[in-house]
């Protein structure tokens, strides 16, 4: 039997997130360079821009993604917009749907912030991330924020109806 996940709003350095990030980051640095990988860092990640959210199993941290409040720009339409990020789900614990819940709660806050525009970079060579996104009806866009097309990303966008 699966145990129940519970996410909720937590600091992005609690004691049990930071190796759960770590773990990211390792994973991240053997598919790109230094460069190539845009990592928003435990301080950013404490911006009041940033929600970071955590999924908890039996009270073990298990995953995590954060929503970053974002102005508007050429790129979203003259549209301030959320972007996901620092998405991750314990690698033994894939396939029972974490990420799915924890994009869906990324998504409820967006819309909490008035926002309609959710949009996120991801390594094109992320195949479980590039599924989930467009599972969840997220479809290909242009670069944003910023952001480079350097052929190793792959951007992404959902609109919300007001």
């Amino acid at each position: 039997m699966t145990e129940v996940i519970e996410i909720r709003r937590e600091r992005p350095d609690h004691p049990q997130v930071v190796p759960l990030l770590d773990a990211l980051d390792r994973y991240l640095a053997t598919l790109y360079a230094p460069e190539d990988n845009h990592i928003l860092d435990l301080e950013a990640l404490r911006a009041p821009e940033i929600s970071f959210f955590v999924a908890w199993q039996a009270e073990r941290a298990v995953g995590c993604a954060a929503l970053r409040r974002m102005p508007a720009e050429p790129a979203s339409a003259g549209q301030p917009y959320g972007e996901v990020k620092r998405m991750m789900v314990e690698p033994a614990l894939r396939g029972q749907r974490i990420g799915a819940r924890l994009l869906q709660t990324l998504e409820a806050e967006l819309q909490a912030q008035r926002l309609r525009l959710a949009l996120l970079e991801t390594g094109r060579d992320q195949s479980a991330a590039v599924r989930l996104y467009e599972r969840h009806g997220y479809t290909p866009h242009a670069p944003f924020g910023g952001y480079a097309d350097n052929g190793l990303s792959a951007f992404y966008g959902k609109r919300f109806a007001p």
